[in-house]
């Protein structure tokens, strides 16, 4: 989607770039407004319910600042989205300036927010897996004061590996040759390297290393919560040592339930990444799937799919919390005055 963005510059390109991207964009841009919508008001109110719930653990901490990364990118990614389904259903609208300046401006930096929040979750699964697999060594390892300095370390590193990609762009104005008429315009330099990069880098090296480390933490916790599982069966087929496990079993439930929690949130973030990996992959090792290759019909139909995945991915995490964090569904209710 970067390359897709960064050749949106040239204006020539766009009625070819939006005549392919039609079919599949038409299917899926509907949807968008109203994902994107529910998504603000889901991550505004997670935030507000951990703020008033108290945030006193590494979890929470993490899970309010994945919030606020969601909401930010789906703020920011507002007039991109607005500007690619008016060029798609209102093609004659009068721009005052070039009609792709609004689509490709937001861009960097929405999914700049986009790749913190990916960062939050992986370290989300990593803390949760290292606990579960070995509670004794890592329990007391992350506090909330370190969760606190983690996150600001991936924000300083979500920044700095897009700033190359920002960095070529610059606001210009330029003149139609047809209506004598000057416009905003977001012209590139030195592109084709920095952009080379960024399908390295961003795009295809830390994504898989994203992907197969979330795959990996929830394959170990699903493995430790099913052998804790089997020793509580154990203790429990004992009469003597029932009231013991039964015991042990109520203590824990709180830890199973926010583990169980972490595991969907990173579920849902592994399936919401997969189109976009198999589409950046697929355009590294096979260039003909690409802008201009012979399969780029191929390549415009599946980027939608990857982008309605992101707002997915990025309004979702609600009904996880409301449903395996009893306290945040205690807030939440407290707050609309429902009673459990």
């Amino acid at each position: 989607m970067d390359r897709l963005a960064t050749n949106l510059t040239r204006s020539s390109f766009l009625p070819l770039y939006f005549r392919k991207f039609v079919w599949s964009f038409k299917i899926l841009s509907p949807f968008w407004p109203f994902i994107i919508v529910f998504g603000l008001l889901a991550n505004v109110t997670n935030i507000v319910v951990f703020l008033k719930a108290g945030v006193k653990d590494s979890v929470t901490t993490l899970l309010l600042s994945l919030a606020v990364s969601d909401i930010a990118f789906l703020i920011i990614i507002v007039p991109s989205v607005s500007t690619q389904i008016m060029l798609v259903y209102v093609p004659d609208w009068p721009w005052p300036f070039f009609s792709g300046f609004l689509d490709q401006l937001p861009y960097w930096p929405a999914y700049t927010f986009y790749d913190f929040s990916s960062f939050i979750t992986v370290y989300l699964g990593v803390t949760r897996c290292a606990c579960v697999a070995m509670p004794l060594k890592f329990q007391s390892v992350f506090t909330k004061a370190r969760t606190v300095k983690a996150v600001l370390v991936l924000f300083i590193l979500a920044v700095s590996l897009r700033v190359p990609v920002i960095s070529t762009f610059r606001i210009i104005r330029r003149t139609d040759p047809q209506t004598n008429m000057s416009s905003l315009y977001l012209s590139g330099q030195n592109r084709e390297s920095i952009n080379r990069f960024n399908d390295i880098m961003n795009r295809a090296s830390l994504p898989w290393i994203n992907y197969i480390i979330m795959v990996t933490c929830v394959c170990v916790i699903k493995l430790k919560l099913y052998q804790a599982s089997q020793v509580r069966k154990t203790h429990t087929s004992y009469n003597k040592q029932a009231e013991k496990g039964q015991l042990k079993q109520e203590r824990s439930s709180k830890d199973i339930r926010v583990i169980q929690s972490v595991v969907l949130i990173c579920c849902i973030f592994i399936v919401s990444q997969l189109p976009f990996l198999v589409s950046t992959t697929g355009r590294l090792i096979y260039p003909a799937f690409d802008i201009g290759g012979r399969l780029q019909f191929l390549f415009f139909s599946f980027a939608p799919v990857g982008r309605t995945c992101s707002y997915l991915n990025a309004s979702m995490n609600i009904f996880v919390h409301y449903n395996y964090n009893r306290k945040f569904k205690a807030v939440f209710l407290a707050i609309l005055k429902i009673k459990q």
